[in-house]
């Protein structure tokens, strides 16, 4: 038998069959591996076919799965139910400097705001306790665009922001505030931060505000007004000798009367030099000058005659003049008299008290007797040409800002307002 005929023989009788107990073989048993092979390639497609739509649109868990996470989505980007409202309106002018500006939220709670400027100068403000509202901490400045942006969340952390632009009022009527000492100056104990109005302020506390006082080493710095058009700044005692004093005007904006805008913003340093204090004694002609809290020198005076005594007090010296004219006319005293070249003057008061050379009277009054118009005169030189003479001396020894005080002179303290000299207020007095 031929190779082919034994594998047709095992093929046929591998493949023989029984149907109702009778052996099937041959052309049928062929057709019925076909038929077979068919189920099994149909099965395989419709499996195929299963797995692809499986794949597709997922099982029952699968697709369970994915609805739920689809709704997740939705949910977390719908949109937020908080609301940010800022007034003045978009795009709104002439916006009032203080008092306008208020940010609030609705239905969430405020967690950003930011206010600047067209030059990124950030305004300060706090968002309320309750998240419901922010305001600026100060007035804003006078014709300047600002940009608010403020974001508000809701009760599910969904964000809504907000986003704004305004420009304040330009004022018609404006003030400053002149001041002393000098910005980079070395000054005195006793001087003051002295600021005089060119308009007079119905809104003290607004323009106090603006205007801020620090020292370094840190000492507490209280204002005190004297009338409506100057406010005065000082410690409770004199200055501690090497402090520096920092003044920041930030009156652009404020409103310091009805109508007048204040139009100043700079800030100033000044530093405190050695400590001087000098003690003029009226009834023993003699002013003895203290450094540090050490005696320096003592030097013989002329105060006030009987008819015209010297103010006693703490005196501050504001002004210095190496040579200057005195004329009895402008400070009352008529005609009495007119000197054109009074050596080394140091201003005392804004009445016309002065410390200052002497060259017109005796030299043997200076120690025994009281001479002036209220003054308190030292032996001088005229022109002022000598430095050996005792004016001289104390003048070149004196800063702006040194205190001279005056006792057992026949006549009241001095009036706080009187010059710089505050210093005669106590404290109590001066920060009611």
């Amino acid at each position: 038998m031929s190779e082919y005929g034994r594998w047709r023989g095992h093929a046929v009788r591998g493949e023989k069959k029984v149907l109702n107990g009778q052996p099937i073989s041959g052309a049928p048993a062929a057709a019925g591996r076909r038929g077979r092979q068919g189920s099994a390639l149909l099965a395989l497609l419709f499996g195929a076919m299963l797995l692809l739509v499986t794949a597709c649109g997922g099982g029952d868990g699968s697709s369970s799965k994915a609805k739920a996470g689809g709704a997740g989505a939705a949910e977390d980007t719908k949109a937020s139910e908080a609301v940010v409202t800022i007034v003045p309106a978009d795009k709104a002018k002439d916006v009032a400097t203080s008092g306008a500006l208020k940010i609030s939220a609705d239905k969430g709670k405020l967690s950003a705001v930011t206010v600047a400027d067209s030059k990124g100068n950030a305004v300060a403000g706090k968002i309320s306790a309750d998240g419901l509202g922010w305001a600026p901490d100060q007035h804003l400045a006078s014709a300047t665009q600002y940009k608010v942006h403020a974001v508000a969340k809701d009760d599910k952390g969904r964000e809504s922001a907000k986003d704004t632009t305004f420009t304040t009022l330009v004022p018609t009527n404006t003030f400053i505030g002149q001041y002393v000492p000098e910005d980079g100056s070395t000054v005195g104990v006793g001087m003051p931060v002295s600021v005089n109005f060119s308009r007079g302020i119905t809104n003290p506390d607004a323009v106090e505000k603006a205007i801020t006082v620090t020292a370094e080493p840190s000492v507490p710095v209280e204002g005190h007004w004297f009338g409506n058009d100057r406010l005065d700044f000082r410690p409770e005692k004199y200055w501690a000798p090497g402090t520096k004093v920092t003044v920041k005007f930030n009156l652009d904006g404020v409103e310091g009367r009805p109508g007048v805008y204040g139009k100043q913003t700079r800030t100033i340093h000044f530093t405190i030099g050695r400590s001087q204090v000098s003690t003029v004694d009226a009834s023993a002609h003699t002013m003895k000058v203290e450094r540090d809290g050490k005696p320096l020198k003592t030097i013989p005076i002329s105060a006030g005659s009987p008819a015209n005594t010297t103010y006693n007090g703490q005196m501050v010296i504001s002004e210095k003049y190496e040579v200057t004219r005195m004329n009895g006319a402008t400070v009352g005293f008529g005609g009495e008299y007119d000197i054109k070249d009074v050596p080394h003057a140091m201003r005392l008061s804004s009445s016309g008290t002065f410390i200052h050379g002497n060259y017109w009277g005796d030299p043997s009054v200076f120690g025994s007797a009281n001479t002036s118009h209220g003054c308190v005169g030292l032996e001088d030189a005229r022109g002022a040409g000598d430095p050996s003479t005792p004016a001289a001396w104390f003048y070149n020894n004196t800063l702006i800002g040194d205190v001279v005080v005056v006792k057992n002179s026949k006549d009241k303290v001095i009036q706080p307002d009187n010059g710089l000299n505050g210093w005669n207020l106590s404290w109590a007095e001066w920060t009611k």
